[in-house]
């Protein structure tokens, strides 16, 4: 009976969201704007979704269940989760307490249930806002660029001072870094960018895209090999010997892995 009601919600929820999509204007996408990550185990909402969010020029990626979601975050900058309440495995609240613990990412608890209870607890959770399905795209759509706005006037998370690796110190504060002699080199801010993101995910590889969303922010359609000419920089700047990187290492057809450990305070 619980599956019945279940799939016959989220029935009505994709037909009337499908219904409105058609109705969205174009807009096309910004050099930089806001990812968003639906995370929702019904494949096609995530679709609709997804295409909404796209003609409005946000850059998306989708994940069915919260074991997805993760990885998405370790991979990605994203500025906005959109979290369906009912997940298989782990659900909507239970991901929405880990994340509140961990991180201030934006997240608007999408969910079919009527009680009022969930949406209380969602919120009480963490959660910046909820939408009750069936929804209109238009009003998800506005209650994201709501949701961003409040989070762009908010202080952001605040991240360590310093990070040492190697034979260095990167002072977030001052954006400097400062080598073991007490010499400041300059960096500029696509290579401070870079490094930041690299720090940030020590021994993982990272390819050119991911390095370019954490370090840009920008769309893949956008991606040439700029990432490229700023490792090359950053390695003339950290490495003993840049034609033999340490630091910094290529990995042929995966991208590049930072192999310094890397401590915070």
């Amino acid at each position: 009976m619980t599956k019945c009601a279940s799939t016959g919600l989220r029935h009505n929820a994709l037909q009337h969201f499908e219904k409105l999509t058609r109705k969205i204007p174009y807009i096309a996408a910004m050099a930089e704007s806001p990812h968003i990550l639906i995370v929702d185990d019904h494949r096609e909402i995530r679709e609709l979704v997804t295409r909404a969010l796209t003609k409005e020029g946000f850059r998306v990626t989708s994940a069915a269940d919260g074991r997805a979601m993760h990885k998405t975050l370790a991979d990605a900058r994203i500025d906005l989760i959109l979290l369906d309440l009912m997940l298989p495995g782990e659900d909507g609240l239970s991901l929405c307490r880990a994340l509140r613990a961990k991180s201030d990412i934006p997240i608007i608890m999408l969910t079919a249930k009527g009680d009022e209870i969930d949406r209380v607890i969602g919120l009480e959770l963490g959660a910046d806002d909820y939408m009750a399905k069936p929804f209109g795209s238009r009003e998800l759509i506005a209650r994201i660029r709501a949701v961003l706005r409040r989070g762009r006037q908010s202080e952001a998370a605040p991240k360590p001072a310093q990070y040492r690796f190697d034979r260095w110190r990167l002072d977030t504060a001052a954006r400097e870094l400062v080598g073991e002699d007490g010499v400041t080199v300059p960096l500029s801010t696509g290579e401070y960018d870079l490094l930041m993101a690299f720090v940030e995910r020590p021994q993982r590889v990272l390819s050119r895209e991911q390095l370019l969303d954490l370090a840009r922010g920008r769309a893949a359609a956008n991606f040439d090999r700029a990432i490229d000419t700023q490792v090359s920089r950053l390695r003339k700047k950290i490495e003993q010997d840049p034609a033999d990187p340490k630091i910094i290492k290529t990995v042929w057809g995966g991208g590049y892995t930072f192999t310094a450990a890397v401590s915070t305070q």
